[in-house]
């Protein structure tokens, strides 16, 4: 039990693994790339401050964010390197970008308008990434349309608002047929060479995400942006793992704060769920869908005590949840269960919690990190 955690719950950060899967991905796409370390969502729900510090110490200096409130946050907390908000800022926050020294990720010439005239009145120049929809159909401007090129043209024409390169996402990288994702990659050069025959100068481009990294070597361009491998998840089971043998950076843990016997036909939690159909053996965790336990996890749910795999008994509370340990050895009070991780012989993952409920990998995480106190492993 740690005492830092302050409950007897907890999300377990390896950092060592972190460190481990970043130079994977340096090994992967070669020392001249640049690598924009994504730390969205808390980092995925691990911590953005703390990733933020592992990645610049193995030469990461450029993070990105989804919105405006997480790139504040980083920067007070003191994170000095490039952060950029990879989500579109509204033009009634462009002072915001600039006294931060933010980059921003723009799709419209009103939008970086805004910024360009809010960065002269503070004296400053503001260096941004246009954003082309090659196919996510989320945002930025659209090779298709007439006047992407003279939008981006005059963009480029701003005083105050610089433009550092150009950037997509991949809707189906993580997909085994990559026919739609390699479409999208050609839109992009195409969209490229039409800005460059237009006499805008943008040399910089950025497309690769995690899958993109794993599979596409032919988009990794000046920088890549690896997301959810950077945390040891894979973006898919349709990608091929030996590509790259990732280390997962999180684990989810909790005591045992109550054993009961419960007798043959006795319920336990929520709308009787669990009836027991012998005498039982019944655990409590401080641990519920509060804390990113899913709720329709419950009737599969399972963890890990004293080496052997128990399941949950009932539905998962938002606080707490039950687990029918009678088949555990040598089970007590104080016993360390293993929600998500590995005891070194058992293992559930986060696509096992994931399938379980009908989800990705990706929500698991983040959910989990919400709440839950961390403690980081070094």
């Amino acid at each position: 039990m740690y005492k830092e955690a302050k409950r007897p719950a907890w999300a377990e950060i390896n950092l060592m693994n972190l460190e481990h899967n970043i130079k994977c991905v340096r090994d992967k796409v070669g020392p001249n790339k640049e690598i924009f370390g994504i730390i969205k969502a808390d980092g995925y729900g691990h911590g953005a401050f703390e990733t933020s510090e592992v990645l610049k110490e193995n030469g990461v200096t450029s993070f990105g964010v989804a919105t405006l409130h997480e790139a504040i946050s980083l920067r007070e907390k003191g994170v000095t390197g490039e952060i950029i908000t990879l989500g579109l800022t509204p033009s009634m926050y462009a002072s915001e970008i600039v006294k931060y020294d933010f980059t921003p990720v723009v799709g419209l010439y009103e939008n970086a308008l805004a910024i360009s005239e809010e960065a002269k009145k503070a004296g400053k120049t503001v260096h941004g990434l246009v954003a082309v929809d090659t196919g996510m159909g989320r945002i930025g401007l659209r090779p298709s349309e007439q006047d992407a090129i003279s939008e981006v043209k005059k963009i480029s024409q701003l005083e105050n608002f610089k433009i550092k390169g150009l950037m997509s996402h991949f809707s189906t990288a993580d997909a085994a047929d990559k026919s739609y994702a390699e479409e999208q990659a050609k839109k992009f050069a195409e969209f490229h060479e039409e800005v460059k025959k237009a006499g805008i100068d943008i040399s910089f481009c950025t497309l690769a995400n995690s899958a993109a990294i794993m599979e596409m070597p032919n988009t990794y361009y000046d920088a890549v942006r690896p997301g959810i491998m950077l945390y040891g998840q894979y973006p898919s089971d349709e990608v091929d793992r030996t590509q790259m043998l990732l280390k997962p950076v999180m684990s989810v843990k909790a005591n045992i704060v109550h054993l009961k016997k419960v007798a043959a036909g006795e319920s336990v939690s929520y709308a009787r769920s669990f009836i027991a159909e012998r005498e039982s053996l019944i655990a409590t965790l401080t641990l519920g869908y509060a804390d990113g336990f899913p709720r329709p996890y419950s009737r599969a749910a399972k963890v890990i005590i004293n080496g052997a795999f128990a399941p949950i008994a009932g539905n998962i509370c938002m606080d707490q949840c039950m687990v029918d340990v009678t088949d555990v050895p040598n089970v007590k009070a104080g016993d360390e269960v293993i929600i998500m991780g590995s005891d070194g012989k058992n293992t559930i993952s986060a696509e096992d919690i994931a399938t379980a409920t009908g989800t990705i990998n990706y929500e698991i995480v983040c959910a989990f990190g919400q709440r839950l106190p961390k403690v980081y492993i070094k």
